[in-house]
């Protein structure tokens, strides 16, 4: 058990190595085979220990960058949680092996299983989906057809064929491994697109944090006047002839971290920037919704008609924007004691009507959960956007793992794609997932882009939650038959062979 411990804790190590910072996405294959390997033939209770320990190597050294951002004991409750789930996953690895081709059902179990975590509980974690290590391989076209979970059973399929190919050592094991890797070029041949229908020019403000850049209310009023005195230079460029006219100018997430309905020199400052640009301005905004609960919002703000459409964040972060069960506990220590209201979530998956363009809005993790999204694009939505704060987080790899995740949202639904961040990562993103623009960290900067429109839907957005269904589904089927399978096993090896014995000469 120890080695196995050993080798399981190195397969959590090489599936961390697989995302941002080292971005190796070879790695990943071997480590999920390594999954496989080190739960062989063992029983229930000790593949589920086995399991966790490749959780914990993984999820607590994937999200690192929560342990300085937000503090060692929220990074520790989280990841721990999240290790779990790999734990789970190890209880049902005897009882899937004992089904043929074991692979495709151990595949869909840790789809399931991503699933699952990504959700639950309260809103999950989505971090550390095989599928978002994809980003600048010949594996990330294929999102276009199959979606995140679509991508994330292949993967995790590929790394069991090759967990099987490692046991077995024959030549269909090994041709079955060759045969998906050519699947997986085959959408980087003929990749997935989609006709435009039209254009845009946007406007994309990264207006900077004063002071120590990773703290949002450090000085939230000079982060609103940052992101209005950009906006009113980009309108003074586009007088002079400097810059193209927008059609909108998106801020981001915390662009004012107080009510700017209720606070009247935030209000003033919009109505400054708005007036000055004199095209709709997407704000992001804190809102006030009674004594007891907040909204995260993305408003777009009119220059004749004022505030109008708005997008509410559909997942706050529990323990960072709200407080699960407050009517149970109410804490009053460390972070915790600093959220004295709760976040509610949004449920509108209509997009956002922007100069007159449907556009799906996200904020800041929303874009890692398939709910938000792609609903909006097959409800007509044109062009993405992402309004993100990230500030939090500004000297960790977090930003450089949510970008690779928002880059492959692009190229699930054959969108442009707009992130407007507060200090950064802040950017332009083609349907094919290639960045046109990107504005440095800990910068001011304004990006001016012509962006591509498009009614069409990728095979992805198609089959919407289909796919999900679909693995859930065999998933409950294959646990059922293989726990039958591993009982009988259990009950039944096959007949014991008792030597007879020797006659002995009596005396």
């Amino acid at each position: 058990m120890l080695q196995r411990s050993f080798l399981a804790v190195l397969g959590g190590f090489l599936l961390t190595a697989s995302f941002e910072p080292l971005a190796l996405p070879w790695l990943l294959p071997f480590g999920v085979a390594c999954f496989a390997l080190v739960t062989r033939d063992l029983t229930v209770r000790r593949a589920g220990l086995v399991g966790l320990a490749f959780g914990v190597a993984f999820y607590f050294t994937h999200i690192a960058w929560m342990r300085t951002s937000i503090g060692p004991d929220a990074w520790a409750a989280l990841a721990g949680i999240e290790a779990a789930f790999y734990g789970l996953l190890g209880l049902a690895t005897p009882v899937l092996r004992r089904l043929p081709w074991w692979p495709v059902w151990l595949a869909a179990a840790w789809t399931t299983m991503e699933t699952v975590r990504s959700g639950w509980p309260f809103s999950g974690m989505p971090w550390g989906r095989l599928s978002f290590a994809a980003i600048d391989t010949p594996a990330a076209p294929m999102v276009a057809y199959v979606g995140m979970t679509g991508l994330s059973f292949l993967l995790a399929l590929l790394g069991f064929l090759l967990a099987r190919a490692v046991e077995e050592r024959t030549l269909p094991h090994v041709a079955g491994v060759v045969g998906l890797l050519a699947l997986f070029v085959l959408p980087a041949v003929r990749p997935f697109t989609v006709e435009e229908s039209g254009s845009a020019t946007v406007a994309v403000v990264q207006g900077d944090v004063p002071g120590p850049g990773n703290d949002i209310l450090f000085d939230p009023e000079g982060v609103t006047e940052n992101h209005v005195d950009a906006t009113v230079q980009l309108a003074e460029d586009v007088v002079t002839g400097k810059r193209p006219r927008p059609d909108f100018v998106l801020w981001p997430e915390n662009s004012t971290a107080v009510d700017p309905f209720s606070d009247v020199p935030v209000n003033s400052m919009i109505l400054r920037a708005v007036a000055a640009v004199q095209v709709p301005v997407v704000v992001g905004a804190i809102v006030d919704d009674g004594p007891k609960h907040i909204l995260n919002q993305g408003i777009v703000w009119d220059p004749v008609s004022g505030p109008g459409e708005r997008y509410t964040k559909h997942h706050p972060v529990p323990y960072g924007e709200y407080i699960p069960f407050r009517d149970i506990w109410d804490p009053k220590f460390g972070q915790l004691g600093l959220i004295t209201r709760d976040m509610k979530s949004g449920t509108s998956t209509e997009p956002l009507r922007v100069a007159g363009i449907p556009v799906a809005d996200a904020i800041c993790f929303d874009v890692a959960y398939d709910d938000v999204m792609p609903p909006q694009v097959r409800a007509g939505a044109e062009l993405l956007t992402v309004q993100t704060s990230n500030a939090s987080f500004i000297f960790t790899h977090q930003i450089e793992q949510q970008f690779a995740i928002t880059r492959l949202r692009a190229i699930e639904a054959g969108r442009w794609l707009t992130v407007a961040s507060t200090n950064g990562r802040t950017g332009i993103i083609r349907p094919d997932g290639s960045v046109v623009a990107t504005a440095s960290t800990r910068t001011t900067d304004v990006l001016v882009e012509q962006v591509g429109l498009s009614t069409d839907l990728t095979p992805a957005m198609r089959l919407g939650a289909w796919p999900t269904r679909l693995f859930i589904g065999s998933t409950l089927g294959a646990l059922v038959a293989g726990a039958i399978a591993y009982r009988r096993g259990r009950e039944f090896a096959g007949p014991v062979h008792v030597p007879a014995k020797e006659p002995t000469d009596a005396c």
